[in-house]
């Protein structure tokens, strides 16, 4: 072979080369990001198998006096425009003004496309009979995620074993689809971390602390002031561990967050937590549901 040969292989085999380098690289550079995320995606709530919206309407603000402040129409207007803009997912206590209003409110639509939770205040003699209340009052064959609610004292798995036997009989019979709790002192989040019978829980969380779950002995001390929330953020890190479902509440520090500096800084925070499945947001105006929805989508727009 001549120098001129090899020369001329040379060249060719170093542009088909660079040529395949560009080639990757465009592809690279052109590649989509993946897909985008927003406020109103269903997404999947742990290892539980249900799916919710990212963003869940709260009805519960001052034990749902706030929403039912609206009366029932305007309540009812608020659940509709809600599901309009793409929210599924519904929260509800027995303990909340709105508990009796939410069937009314969620009548029409349809039942297999929203996510519907409630709570469980204290232990009732009888689970099935209790659970079954909350699907009379629903007027629903049955409840996807059931909570027990606002618990405070480290140990509470114990003083609610037989309640916790019948939630799992509640599920068996398909009358719930999950199980879970809500916690108000940090001793008891501990406690809902540790145990195996925890599927769900729905945390406390935003970066000023506020309304969250803290080490004094008194779960309410400080609760305005604001607490570390290293030892939440913790817990939630071993949630996700354990596979467990985890929705934020107290986004807006119990509607403590006037500013909207606060509410950016926190909604924001929560989107960058991948702990998070989703969300719960007290709402008493569309505005405020136009605004969560927008900010959520900005802060996952650049947190992609």
């Amino acid at each position: 072979m001549n120098t001129s040969q090899t020369r001329r292989q040379f060249l060719k085999q170093s542009a088909f080369a660079a040529g395949a380098l560009a080639l990757a690289s465009d592809n690279l550079v052109g590649a989509p990001a993946g897909p985008k995320r927003t406020a109103t995606d269903l997404v999947p709530l742990g290892r539980t198998g249900l799916k919710l919206s990212r963003l869940a309407m709260g009805t519960g603000s001052n034990n749902g006096h706030i929403q039912a402040a609206l009366g029932r129409e305007g309540f009812t207007k608020l659940v509709h425009y809600a599901y309009d803009h793409g929210i599924r997912a519904f929260d509800c206590a027995e303990s909340y003004a709105t508990f009796p209003w939410l069937a009314d409110a969620i009548k029409g639509l349809p039942r297999e496309n929203i996510f519907l939770q409630s709570k469980i205040d204290h232990p009732p003699q009888d689970v099935l009979a209790a659970v079954d209340h909350h699907r009379q009052v629903f007027k629903t064959d049955y409840v996807d995620s059931m909570l027990v609610h606002c618990m405070t004292e480290p140990g509470w798995t114990e003083t609610w074993q037989a309640a916790l036997d019948g939630f799992d009989q509640a599920k068996a019979k398909q009358m719930i689809r999950a199980k879970g709790v809500t916690c108000h002192s940090l001793p008891a989040l501990r406690t809902a971390v540790a145990s195996d019978w925890t599927e769900v829980h729905q945390v406390r969380i935003n970066p000023q602390g506020r309304r969250m779950d803290g080490v004094e002995e008194s779960p309410w001390t400080r609760e305005d002031l604001g607490h570390e929330i290293a030892p939440v953020l913790a817990e939630l890190k071993n949630m996700r561990a354990k596979g467990r479902g985890v929705i934020g509440m107290k986004i807006i520090g119990d509607g403590t967050f006037v500013d909207p500096e606060d509410r950016e800084k926190s909604i924001r925070f929560a989107m960058s937590r991948p702990e998070l499945d989703a969300i719960v947001i007290g709402f008493k105006s569309t505005g405020e549901i136009d605004e969560a929805i927008e900010r959520m989508n900005r802060a996952l727009a650049e947190t992609a």
